[in-house]
C-alpha cells in the first residue's frame, strides 16, 4: 500500500541530508497533517518495502499501482513511466537531485537506473518545473540513493524472480560508517528469457505470425548494475562522491523489426535465453558529487555530474527501399555526455518564512553512428535560475510562490544519407540553431481545517523542444511507424490548475487530486494515413490541447487486520486546434483503477488479493483503433522473518492470475496484436544485516 505522505514540492532540496527508508504503510495523525500542510503540490513517496513488494521486473512497472502513474512497456525487460497519460522529455527522472540524461526519446528501453539502489522515490504528479527545469512539464519520478549508513558494517542481498519471463538476478549491498567517513557499494545482475503471452500468434503486414509456445521471440537479455559512493559527514559540512555504471543488452521481438525476419537464416526459436538480432545494448555511466553546507539562517548545496550514454541497435544487414545492403550489423548508435552544475541556497527570512533560490547548467553533446538514421547529431545547452518563497501563516494554512526563468540553446547539424536516391544523397537534418526562453511561475495555499486538508495550486510551465520532435526523419521499425520533425516548433507552455482534497481520518483516509491543463502549443507526434516503406507516417506538430482529470484512493481500515483500499484515475484530452481538432491524443490512457483487500497477520506478515481495470479506450486519434476494456486478477503476499541480528524478507506478487488476454492502450506492441504478459508471479527474497 502506498505511503500517503506529502513532500513539499517547492521547498525541497536538491539532495536531502538523510534519507529514510519508508514503509509500507499509510501514516495517519497530526505528523501527516503537517506534511500535508507543507506543499500546495501533492506528491506520493514510497520507500524501498514498496519497491520489493510491487516487484515487477522494471521499476516503471513497480510504479504501476500508484493513481496516475503508468508503465509504457516494450517486451519484459524494458519499461518507461509516464504521469497522467506523459512520459519521455516531459518528466524528468532525478537520481539524487541530478536529471537523468539518456536517449529517454526513445520509446523501445527502459530507464538505465538500477532500481534495487533506490532507498525512497517521491512522485510529483503536476509541474515541478521550478526547481527541475522545463522536462518538467509533466511532473517530476525523484529518486534517492543517498541513505546515510549509521554501522560500521551493514548490508543487504536480494535474490528474484519471475516465472512469464523466467528471469533471474541477484543485487548486493555493502556499506559502513566511521565517525566523519562513510562509504557504500552496490551490484546487481539479471538475465530473463523471451516472454510468454496468452496468445498463439500475431498479425504483421496482414501476416499471421505463430507463435512457439506463445513465446515472443527474441525478447530476452540482460542488466548489470554497480556503483560506488564515498562521503563525509561534519558538524556543518557534508560531501558524497558517486560513481555508478549501467549495462542492459536485449533483443527487440524480432517479428517486429520487419518481414525480413522471415528470410533470415537465424533460427529464433532454437533457445529462450540467447540474444539475436536484432538487438540493442546501453551502457550508462555516472559520476556526480553532491556537497551540503548548513550555517546560521542558511543552507547552500552544490552538485556536479558528468553523465554518459552510450547506445547502440543492430540488426541484419539488408536493403530497404533505395539503401542497399550495409557492410555491418551497427543499425543506430548514439554517444551522449552530459555535464551538469547546480547551486542552491535556502534562507531562513523568519520562522515561518523561508527563501529558496539556486541556479542550474546543464551542456549536452550527441553524436550518432550506423547506416540508420532517425535523430541528428546535437548540442543543447540550457539553463535556470529559480526562486521560492515559502510563508506559514499558521498551523493551518501555508502559502508558497515562486518563479523561474529558462534560457536553452539547440544546436542540430546536417545529414545526407550515406546511398543516392534518385541520383542523390537525401538530406534528413538541415543545420538549424534555436535560441528558447521563458518565464514560469507557481502559487498555491495548503489549508488543514480538522482533519481534512484543502490545496490548490496555480502556475504556467515551459517546454524546450527536443531535438527528435525538430530534426527527426526515419524509420523506427521496432515501434512500426515512420517519424518526421518539424524545425519550427515553438517551445511548449502550459497554464494547470492542481487541486488536492485529502481527509486523514481513525480509520478511513481520502485522496482525491483533479487537475486542469491548457496548452497553446501541444507538441506530439500526428499520425497520417500515409505510408513509407509500409510503416506509417507520424509527423511533429502543434495544437491547442486541453487536458484534465483525476486520482482518487480510499484506504479503510476495517478492523485491525483487514484493509481496503480502492484506487482510480481518470483523463480526459482533446485537441482544440488543427487538422485533428476535436479529437483526443494518440496512446492516451482510458480511465482505471484498483481494488483490493488486504489481511495482515503476524504482526508483518500480509497476503493481499485485488483486480486491476481499464475502461475501453475510444478516444482516439484517427487511424489509431479503440482499445476494449479489460481486468485481471492479483495477489501479493510476504512476511519478515528476524534471524539473530539479522531480517529475512520474503515478498510474492502474481499477476493476471487468469490469465486473461488483454491489450494496453499504450502499449505499441498492440498494434500488431500483441496482448500484455500472461499469468506470472515474482518472489523477492532478501537478507538485511
Amino acid at each position: 500500500m502506498i505511503a500517503v505522505t506529502v513532500a513539499a514540492l517547492l521547498l525541497l532540496p536538491p539532495q536531502t541530508d538523510t534519507v529514510e527508508v519508508l514503509s509500507e504503510a499509510t501514516v495517519y495523525g497530526e505528523s501527516s497533517r503537517q506534511e500535508l500542510l507543507h506543499t500546495t503540490l501533492g506528491s506520493v513517496e514510497v520507500g524501498r518495502t514498496y519497491i520489493e513488494n510491487h516487484f515487477s521486473g522494471t521499476l516503471a512497472g513497480s510504479l504501476r499501482s500508484i493513481p496516475g502513474v503508468q508503465a509504457r512497456s516494450i517486451g519484459s525487460g524494458q519499461s518507461k513511466p509516464a504521469i497522467r497519460g506523459m512520459g519521455f522529455n516531459r518528466i524528468v527522472v532525478a537520481v539524487d537531485g541530478i536529471k537523468h540524461e539518456g536517449q529517454q526519446w526513445g520509446d523501445d528501453h527502459g530507464l538505465e537506473i538500477d532500481q534495487f539502489s533506490i532507498d525512497r522515490i517521491e512522485i510529483i504528479k503536476g509541474p515541478g518545473a521550478l526547481l527541475y527545469g522545463s522536462d518538467a512539464i509533466g511532473g517530476v519520478l525523484a529518486l534517492y540513493t543517498n541513505y546515510l549508513p549509521t554501522k560500521p558494517l551493514a548490508g543487504c542481498v536480494h535474490l528474484f524472480g519471475r516465472t512469464n519471463n523466467e528471469s533471474a538476478g541477484v543485487s548486493a549491498r555493502l556499506e559502513g560508517r566511521r565517525r566523519h567517513f562513510y562509504w557504500r557499494a552496490h551490484v546487481s545482475s539479471t538475465d530473463y528469457a523471451d516472454y510468454v503471452v496468452p496468445t498463439d500468434h500475431v498479425e504483421y503486414y496482414s501476416y499471421q505470425i505463430p507463435l512457439l509456445n506463445g513465446r515472443l521471440r527474441n525478447t530476452a537479455g540482460h542488466e548489470r548494475d554497480a556503483s560506488l559512493t564515498l562521503g563525509y559527514v561534519g558538524a556543518r559540512f557534508r560531501n558524497d562522491l558517486k560513481a555508478s555504471l549501467t549495462y542492459a543488452k536485449s533483443g527487440f521481438f524480432a517479428n517486429a523489426h520487419g518481414l525480413e525476419v522471415r528470410l533470415s537464416d537465424i533460427d529464433y526459436d532454437a533457445s529462450r535465453r540467447d540474444i539475436d538480432l536484432p538487438w540493442q545494448s546501453v551502457s550508462h555511466t555516472t559520476v556526480q558529487n553532491h556537497s551540503h553546507f548548513h550555517g546560521e539562517g542558511f543552507t547552500l548545496d552544490a552538485d556536479l555530474a558528468w553523465q554518459y550514454n552510450h547506445r547502440q541497435e543492430c540488426s541484419e544487414p539488408v536493403s530497404h527501399g533505395y539503401m542497399p545492403k550495409p557492410a555491418d550489423e551497427l543499425e543506430r548508435a548514439f554517444r551522449k555526455h552530459t555535464f551538469t552544475g547546480k547551486l542552491a541556497g535556502r534562507i531562513f527570512l523568519s520562522e515561518k518564512n523561508q527563501l529558496q533560490t539556486g541556479l542550474d547548467v546543464e551542456f549536452q553533446h550527441n553524436r550518432r553512428d550506423g547506416w540508420g538514421f532517425i535523430i541528428p547529431d546535437f548540442e543543447i545547452l540550457s539553463t535556470g535560475l529559480y526562486a521560492v518563497d515559502k510563508w506559514t501563516v499558521s498551523d493551518r494554512l501555508s502559502l508558497n510562490a515562486g518563479v523561474r526563468y529558462d534560457y536553452a540553446r539547440t544546436s542540430i547539424h546536417s545529414y545526407q544519407d550515406w546511398y543516392p536516391t534518385e541520383g542523390t544523397c537525401k538530406q534528413r537534418s538541415a543545420d538549424i540553431l534555436r535560441h528558447f526562453s521563458s518565464l514560469s511561475w507557481s502559487a498555491g495555499l495548503s489549508w488543514t481545517p480538522g482533519r481534512w486538508v484543502l490545496k490548490a495550486n496555480a502556475g504556467k510551465s515551459f517546454r524546450v523542444p527536443i531535438p527528435k520532435e525538430l530534426g527527426a526523419d526515419g524509420v523506427n521499425y521496432h515501434i512500426f511507424r515512420y517519424e518526421k520533425g518539424n524545425s519550427d516548433l515553438s517551445p511548449e507552455e502550459s497554464y494547470q490548475l492542481d487541486l488536492g482534497l485529502n481527509y486523514l481520518g481513525e480509520r478511513i483516509t481520502l485522496r482525491l487530486d483533479p487537475f486542469l491543463n491548457w496548452f497553446p502549443n501541444y507538441i506530439y507526434l500526428n499520425p497520417s494515413a500515409d505510408y513509407y516503406e509500409g510503416l506509417q507516417r507520424y509527423g511533429y506538430t502543434q495544437a491547442k490541447v486541453l487536458r484534465a482529470g483525476a486520482e482518487v484512493q480510499v484506504n479503510w481500515q476495517i478492523s485491525r487486520f483487514l484493509e481496503a483500499e480502492a484506487k482510480g484515475e481518470y483523463l480526459f484530452a482533446r485537441q482544440m486546434s488543427g487538422d485533428k481538432k476535436g479529437y483526443g491524443l494518440p496512446f492516451s490512457p482510458p480511465w482505471g483503477g484498483e481494488f483490493s483487500l488486504k489481511y495482515t497477520f503476524l504482526e508483518d506478515g500480509y497476503f493481499s488479493l485485488g483486480t486491476r481495470f481499464a475502461g475501453r479506450q475510444e478516444d482516439i486519434v484517427p487511424p489509431e483503433k479503440a482499445t476494449e476494456g479489460w481486468w485481471t486478477l492479483n495477489a501479493r503476499a510476504g512476511k519478515d522473518f528476524r534471524l539473530g541480528g539479522m531480517t529475512l524478507k520474503v515478498a510474492l506478487q502474481v499477476d493476471n492470475l487468469l490469465n486473461r488476454r488483454y491489450y494496453d492502450h499504450t502499449s505499441y506492441y498492440r498494434l500488431i496484436g500483441v496482448p500484455e504478459p500472461g499469468i506470472g508471479a515474482s518472489l523477492m527474497l532478501g537478507l538485511e544485516f
